[in-house]
Parts: C-alpha cells; sequence; structure tokens
C-alpha cells in the first residue's frame, strides 16, 4: 500500500555519499528532483550533498563528486548512496547521527548496498528492505533477522530503500507523485525517455529463462532448484525428477545447451555464492563451505582454485568488515 505524504511547498533531500557508491543509482535518484522543478517552473525539492568529512567522495566508476561539506543533520530526508562497499561508510559518528535524526523523525533512505549502514545503526525493524540482488545473499547472512525482498524498491514513511540502477528513478517519480500528484511524476518520466513507471513489487532480475538463455521448462525447473537449494545441494537424481527425467537424459540436456554437465553447472552456482560471502561478509572459510554446500573447507578451497585460479582467501581484501571507526 502507498504512504501517504503530505504536499510540502518545497522538500529537501540530503544525499551522503559512501566512498565506492553508486553513480548510477545517486544520478537517477538526484535528477527527477531536479526535472521536476523544471516542469513545475518552481523549486518544490531542494537537495544538497555530503560525504564523512566534507571532501569529494569517487564512485565506483572513478568519477569524484564535491560535496556541500560534512553531514548536516538538519533535513528531512536522508539517503545513504552505496555501492560494492557499503561498510567504508559506516562509522561510529555517522551510526550516531543516523540514531539522532530517526529519533527526530527524519525520514531515512538507501540507495543500492546502502541498507547495512542502515543495518548496523539498528533502524530497520518490522518494515521489509530491499537492496541490489547480488549483495541480497550476503546480507541476509550478516544481518538474518532483517525481512529482505528482491522489490525495485521499499516504500515508508520513515525508511525507504531501493535496489538502485534505474530502479531509483521509478522509486523518487512514486515518491514525487505521492506529494506533487502523479502528473508530475509522469511528466517527469516522459523527460528521461521512461515509458513506464514501474511499481515497487516488480522483481530487479530477468525472470530465469531469459538470464539462461532457454525457455526449456525442464531447465528452468531445475537450475530454479539449483539457485534456491544451495546450503543442502540436491542430488542429481532429485534434480532429474524436478523435471520429469532420467538422470542421464538431464546430462544430455545440460550439455546440448551450456556444454557442461548439470553438476558442473551446480557447483559454479554455489562457487559464485561462495564468492559473493568470501568478498561480502566477516564469515569464516569453514562457515563460507557450509553455507555453499561443500564437505569442508579444503574441498571448496580446490573448487575455487579450479574455477577462479586463486585462493578463497584472496578475496577477503575486496570487503573485509572493518571495526567501526571512530571519525
Amino acid at each position: 500500500m502507498n504512504v501517504a505524504f503530505a504536499p510540502l511547498e518545497q522538500e529537501t533531500y540530503s544525499f551522503y555519499l559512501v566512498p565506492g557508491f553508486s553513480a548510477m543509482g545517486f544520478v537517477a535518484a538526484m535528477e527527477p528532483l531536479r526535472v521536476a522543478n523544471r516542469l513545475a517552473q518552481r523549486p518544490v525539492f531542494a537537495w544538497r550533498l555530503f560525504s564523512a568529512d566534507g571532501q569529494p567522495v569517487e564512485a565506483s566508476c572513478g568519477l569524484k563528486v564535491a560535496v556541500d561539506g560534512p553531514l548536516d543533520e538538519n533535513t528531512q530526508t536522508l539517503i545513504l548512496c552505496a555501492g560494492f562497499e557499503p561498510r567504508r561508510g559506516i562509522s561510529r559518528s555517522l551510526v550516531a547521527a543516523l540514531r539522532r535524526m530517526a529519533r527526530r523523525g527524519v525520514a531515512l533512505g538507501a540507495l543500492d548496498t546502502g541498507a547495512y549502514v542502515l543495518a548496523e545503526a539498528g533502524l530497520i525493524r518490522d518494515q521489509p528492505v530491499t537492496l541490489h540482488w547480488e549483495a541480497v545473499p550476503a546480507f541476509r547472512e550478516d544481518y538474518p533477522e532483517v525481512r529482505v525482498t528482491e522489490e525495485l524498491f521499499c516504500l515508508g514513511e520513515r525508511l525507504f530503500t531501493c535496489a538502485g540502477g534505474t530502479a531509483a528513478i521509478d522509486m523518487m517519480l512514486e515518491r514525487i507523485a505521492l506529494r506533487q500528484g502523479p502528473g508530475l511524476a509522469r511528466a517527469v518520466s516522459e523527460q528521461f525517455i521512461h515509458s513506464r513507471i514501474r511499481s515497487r513489487e516488480e522483481r530487479q532480475r530477468l525472470d530465469l529463462g531469459a538470464r539462461i538463455g532457454t525457455r526449456d521448462p525442464r531447465l528452468v525447473a531445475v537450475i530454479a532448484r539449483m539457485e534456491a537449494e544451495i546450503e543442502s545441494p540436491c542430488r542429481l537424481e532429485d534434480l532429474a525428477a524436478e523435471a520429469g527425467v532420467t538422470r542421464r537424459q538431464l546430462e544430455r540436456l545440460f550439455m546440448g545447451h551450456f556444454g557442461t554437465g548439470p553438476a558442473a553447472y551446480y557447483r559454479a552456482i554455489r562457487l559464485e555464492r561462495a564468492r559473493s560471502f568470501l568478498a561480502e561478509t566477516s564469515l569464516s572459510l569453514i562457515e563460507v563451505a557450509v553455507a555453499t554446500g561443500f564437505s569442508s573447507k579444503s574441498a571448496m578451497a580446490r573448487a575455487y582454485v579450479q574455477k577462479f585460479g586463486r585462493p578463497p582467501g584472496a578475496e577477503r581484501g575486496r570487503w573485509k568488515t572493518p571495526p567501526l571507526a571512530n571519525a
């Protein structure tokens, strides 16, 4: 159900940029505000940009964005913009500031993986959240108590989250519609050649058949089961039964469509999930092995080196969880 926002003469959005933030998501969220002002022929929205130290922030693409200064807590709405390394934005001072802002009723939002910052601050309670689909499995491991959806965005009055990318356009268009009317939202959408405003319930990813390049219902059913059963892998006989074929027929199906057998295909799915856990969580190697269905840490390591050409420990340098900084 949509949240009904009271109309305001002017609404100010503050964007807090975490190092390595997604430029796509940030621009997709800010630009609708600019266009809304132009079409309304008055400043119905204003925006400010902040960083931890008031210095320019580098996005994941290398683009450096100047900001207005360090965080000013006196704002109506704050959006945390993150990317591949959301934990780089977590500090004791930011957590304390977010908690103070939440107590005062400031609306807090997050783009892409910004939900990590909200979760670390303990500000996500009963409301479901979303973030980029690639980060969802690791987030669920780190915060099992948080309800996560894979919708485009979740929109509440005081807490809202978005998967990032182009979904930020749809979220901001809905916010514009709720505050200033659907007519303005549709006009903004047309300016972006955004032919259809997507609803929050739409899924982030292509359907499975489109992703794997086949509409064969047998393969779609089997691979859906593979993706769902990571920690306790299914036997090939059970997967074949899922498709209504024999194990030998299943082997031929996979070889014909993918050039590899179902066992190797399944192992590759689990190894990709292991790589995500290694890069994005603080799980130990043995915990990652268990979570991805390997019998031991050494078994996972052998398969990992065979697929990626490097040991699993090599991933730890990217998203290693740091202690909370004092800054």
